[in-house]
């Protein structure tokens, strides 16, 4: 992409994509974000470098060529375009003395290389061909046909631009070594006069808003120059061919709008129209003007704040000016003498049209953008392209990016942003276990000493109290001790087991079997007669890797959670599901409970946070069950609706060995 004479400076593109919306041959690849130029799809009209806000399109140029070879070793003719007028509104009348200060040796007009041309358009236009004549003056208009509409290289007439024209005319009139120095408002032409088909005729390109950068380093101000006319052979209505329609006027072709066989059309969109409805056969016309700017008055390297209107009456005041002053006589005899200069060229298919691609890939890549149907599609434009199914074919051709789509960019930066939320709750939590956990492991050895002497000591206190007669009410009391004594040892031990770091014992486990013995132990418990439980795909084997007495202990803990969640709900239904999704078994237990309450539902792993009734838990069990899950490499959440249910999902990896990273394992 380096040869090309329209590029992208990578650190100024911005991802607004403006340049993609203008371009009319899609010759611009997104590549990370950043808009490329595709040098061989690209037909140089510009319109990409007109929209940049950022300045990010740079122009190749000839400056080393101009300053370094030609200008100090040639004599050097600078042709301008007749839109210059519309370029340097207030001192145009100064440009020759100031270009002939640069250095140039001659200031000649390309408008007399357009009265040369305009006599083959006349006779074109006479012709009894019975194809519809495009003009072939634009070059952008060129590259797009021989690029895209290959069908229609036939109907190009066969006559060069108004530049190579003067070029080939003033070179074959010169005694001397003459090269030959365009200047214009067109980045087309910077390619076009490389062209092998018209080699030779110019040497270097300049554009008017390089021109006015030399002006500013050379310290040139027009306003001080003198006022000197423009070298022969001196130009006629050729003056005007830097409007729309100013061919036809040149030619003495009738533009009367009534006039079916002629049109003339300009800017981009209507260039694109006019161009798909020949090749259709739509058009009958026998000759059209097009020009893919809004005339030459408009080009990319016009360089001025006029706008259309105005700069347009800078140019018909020019014409005015100097169309009366020329000397009729000798502009005919110039045209007449070089009656034997080749002023033809040849053009060529070009073919850089992509495939479309089937109709299968393109709807696959409306969905993975979130676009299952005609009415996801926004066709918001904000991709640079005109409708969804634009920017999938785009995208199916190598030329776009899924995250070019802004609606799909922010449905997914959504996303990633509730993911991190998810992940940083689940950090915090992470570190406030880990940090619980230190701490139980160090108070669970410490209680333990005490307590080992408490139960001790009241057991042999209940055991010589029954010897006595009367000694009921004491008794019930040890009892009591005794009982919340041990209630105390089982938390310390639920304690040390949640205090456990990455110690597991890796077998193959049927979850469903495990499901299913869980389920069978439940049933027998009377507290949970009135519970229908479903257990669907649990028919199912779904083996996978890791602590079966861990991954039991878990499933226990949510079985039993649910059961105790719906001891107050009329409809009590337990239901279990497993299914496997990618690298993950999932296993979704949901009750028909009371649900929980969305302000705790931070609070829910958290150690020592129950809602149970004092004396029925002890707030580990889901901590517990967290950590042992976390210890799988696998992920456990929930979704719950106050008054109306649970739903835990627990994911774990169904090959533990290729899952766990940083767990101390043993297997076995």
């Amino acid at each position: 992409m380096n040869d090309s004479i329209v590029s992208t400076i990578f650190d100024k593109c911005k991802r607004c994509y403006s340049c993609i919306r203008e371009c009319p041959a899609k010759a611009i690849k997104v590549i990370n974000g950043q808009a490329a130029v595709i040098s061989e799809r690209c037909i140089v009209c510009g319109h990409c470098v007109k929209v940049c806000s950022q300045n990010a399109k740079k122009i190749a140029d000839d400056l080393f060529v101009i300053f370094d070879d030609l200008l100090p070793n040639y004599p050097v003719a600078a042709v301008v375009a007749p839109s210059f007028a519309a370029s340097f509104p207030k001192e145009y009348t100064k440009l020759p003395a100031a270009l002939k200060k640069i250095g140039f040796s001659y200031i000649v007009e390309t408008a007399f290389g357009a009265d040369l041309v305009s006599e083959l358009y006349l006779k074109e236009f006479e012709s009894e061909n019975k194809q519809t004549i495009i003009s072939s003056s634009c070059p952008a208009v060129v590259n797009y046909i021989e690029k895209y509409r290959g069908s229609l290289v036939p109907n190009l007439a066969k006559i060069v631009s108004p530049m190579i024209a003067i070029g080939r005319y003033l070179k074959s009139n010169s005694k001397e070594n003459l090269k030959v120095v365009f200047i214009g408002p067109c980045v087309a032409k910077k390619q076009e006069y490389l062209s092998p088909e018209v080699e030779g005729a110019i040497d270097a390109v300049l554009t008017f808003s390089e021109l006015k950068k030399i002006f500013k380093h050379q310290n040139i101000n027009l306003n001080e120059l003198a006022e000197i006319d423009f070298d022969p052979p001196h130009a006629f209505m050729g003056k005007s061919y830097s409007l729309a329609g100013g061919m036809l006027k040149t030619a003495n072709i009738s533009g009367d709008i009534l006039e079916k066989e002629i049109i003339v059309v300009e800017g981009k969109s209507k260039v694109l129209e006019i161009i798909d409805e020949i090749a259709d056969n739509q058009i009958n016309a026998k000759f059209v003007d097009i020009l893919f700017c809004e005339g030459c008055i408009s080009g990319p390297a016009i360089d001025s704040d006029l706008n259309y209107y105005s700069k347009r009456e800078k140019v018909i005041k020019y014409i005015e000016q100097k169309v009366h002053t020329i000397d009729k006589q000798l502009w005919k005899s110039n045209i007449y003498n070089s009656r034997d200069l080749n002023l033809t060229r040849e053009f060529s298919e070009k073919n850089q049209r992509k495939p479309l691609p089937p109709e299968e890939k393109i709807k696959e890549i409306l969905a993975e953008t979130n676009k299952f149907s005609s009415k996801d599609e926004l066709n918001c434009g904000a991709c640079g392209y005109s409708t969804c199914r634009e920017y999938a074919v785009a995208i199916a051709k190598d030329l776009a990016e899924k995250e070019m789509c802004l609606p799909f960019l922010i449905d997914k930066l959504g996303k990633a942003y509730d993911d991190l939320k998810d992940t940083q709750e689940q950090l915090q939590s992470a570190e406030k276990l880990a940090s619980i956990g230190q701490l139980a492991a160090g108070v669970a050895h410490e209680i333990n000493n005490p307590l080992g002497t408490i139960i001790l000591y009241a057991s042999m206190l209940k055991k010589e109290l029954e010897q006595k007669i009367d000694h009921s009410q004491n008794s019930e009391d040890l009892s009591l001790i005794l009982d919340e004594a041990n209630r105390c040892k089982n938390i310390v031990a639920n304690l040390l087991n949640f205090a456990r770091q990455g110690k597991i014992n890796v077998t193959k486990i049927n979850v469903s079997k495990l499901l299913a013995k869980i389920i069978k132990t439940a049933k027998l418990n009377f507290a949970y007669k009135k519970i229908e439980i479903k257990s669907e795909t649990l028919n199912q084997e779904y083996i996978i890797e890791g602590d079966e007495d861990q991954i039991q202990q878990v499933f226990i803990n949510l079985i039993n959670n649910a059961c105790e969640a719906m001891e107050e709900s009329s409809e009590k239904c337990l239901s279990l599901k497993l299914y496997v999704e990618g690298d993950f078994l999932i296993t979704e237990i949901c009750d028909t409970g009371q649900g929980i309450q969305k302000e705790n539902f931070g609070k829910v792993f958290t150690p020592f946070f129950t809602t149970k009734k004092i004396g029925k838990g002890t707030g580990l069990g889901l901590a517990i069950s967290y950590g042992i899950i976390k210890m799988h490499n696998g992920f456990i959440n929930f979704h719950s609706e106050f008054g109306k249910g649970t739903t835990f999902k627990v994911k774990l990896p169904v090959n533990v060995n290729k899952q766990l990273i940083n767990s101390e394992i043993k297997v076995n």
